[in-house]
């Protein structure tokens, strides 16, 4: 637990590790690598085509100030390195994905710590990959060796916490001098970020980004943040552009750009404008935010209380250009010594390539905070 900063193996009385792998085909795993790589570059060719105007990015759902970053004419920000994740389903009509993690994707410790240990000690399987590496040899390749870096997280948020501190020890073992901080102990000058603390006041070479851009824009001073997005020289990951893929609206805006989304349009759901759909009388339907990070806000009318589903329907009706209605799949269970329980495969990507997996099990039909993560181990059968 503490060497592998994983702070928090249990929610409740509930523990959140499993004490057995979860075993998939080489051959499986293969075709969900090819997949998401294939999205990943769809998904790059769309956001570039939603920042070349102001309203394509309003109709993402996304907070003003953060359309304010993004929309610039400056040149954009640099990025270290980009990573993205996304959530792949069993379903009774083949494999799915719920959403793409591009902002900023956790379960580093998970999916590279936790899954080598348990492949050392049950010997069932190989890691798919090893994200923390792929992540650590991609900031390599684009920030200067043994330079100053200041990793960016929310106080209070443990999971958020661990994340950070489980990266700057790769990059501190790498020969990097990392700094644990928050965006507003940050201050441009001439493009370049600064670190002022207690600790620590002079220039950064890279900025790791573990803070949620609409996070970001709820900030009083932006100054502290909008340079990561435009207009700055020192380079950062994720760099500000993610949080377009981030929307969960984005499908809305794909006809119109004339850019083939073939692999997104044989993996996602359909994605519609919650005007457009009788979500309220139709069970078949999943309602999500626009910005939707960890699964806590997407409402499922038969798995949601009735209080809970009012106040959704209010909240939808208020603001429908901040929501989308989504198809609901039906999952496949998998059989686990636990019983069956609904399974979610996060693949991740760096840099275009295909770097590993998180996985997570739930007895719910909604994979949120308090799904057990397990380790994902390929066979050759």
């Amino acid at each position: 637990m503490l060497e592998g900063c994983k702070w928090d193996p249990q929610v409740g009385d509930a523990a959140t590790l499993a004490d057995f792998p979860l075993l998939m085909p080489e051959s499986t795993w293969h075709g969900l690598a090819q997949a998401a790589e294939a999205m990943t570059g769809e998904l790059m060719a769309i956001e570039q085509a939603a920042l070349a105007t102001r309203a394509s990015l309003q109709e993402l759902g996304l907070p003003d100030r953060l359309v304010d970053a993004l929309y610039s004419d400056e040149p954009p920000t640099p990025a270290a390195v980009r990573v993205m994740r996304f959530d792949f389903h069993p379903t009774t009509a083949g494999w799915r994905v719920s959403e793409v993690n591009s902002d900023v994707p956790g379960g580093f410790t998970e999916a590279s710590f936790f899954t080598r240990l348990m492949a050392e000690a049950s010997r069932e399987g190989m890691p798919a990959g090893d994200p923390l590496r792929a992540w650590a040899d991609g900031f390599a390749r684009g920030v200067i060796p043994g330079g100053q870096v200041a990793l960016l997280s929310a106080p209070g948020y443990l999971e958020d916490r661990q994340v950070t501190v489980f990266l700057a020890r790769e990059l501190h073992r790498r020969g990097w001098q990392t700094h644990l901080a928050h965006p507003a102990q940050l201050h441009w000058r001439d493009g370049v970020a600064h670190l002022e603390t207690n600790w620590h006041r002079g220039p950064m070479d890279a900025i790791v980004r573990f803070f949620q851009a609409e996070w970001l824009a709820a900030q009083p001073d932006a100054r502290n943040w909008r340079r990561m997005f435009h207009g700055g020289l020192t380079p950062v990951t994720n760099p500000g552009i993610a949080a377009v893929g981030e929307s969960k609206r984005l499908p809305l805006l794909w006809r119109r750009f004339g850019i083939s989304t073939y692999t997104w349009l044989c993996h996602l759901p359909e994605t519609r404008h919650p005007n457009e759909v009788p979500w309220e009388q139709d069970d078949s339907w999943v309602l999500k935010p626009a910005m939707c990070n960890t699964g806590e806000m997407v409402l499922i009318r038969p798995a949601t209380s009735g209080a809970d589903w009012a106040r959704a329907v209010r909240a939808v009706k208020l603001q429908p250009d901040r929501w989308i209605a989504q198809r609901r799949f039906h999952p496949e269970p998998v059989n686990t010594p636990d019983g069956p329980r609904q399974a979610c495969i996060g693949v991740y990507v760096v840099d275009g390539r295909c770097a590993g997996a998180y996985a997570r099990l739930s007895e719910r039909a909604v994979i949120d905070f308090a799904a057990t993560d397990v380790a994902l181990l390929l066979t050759q059968e």
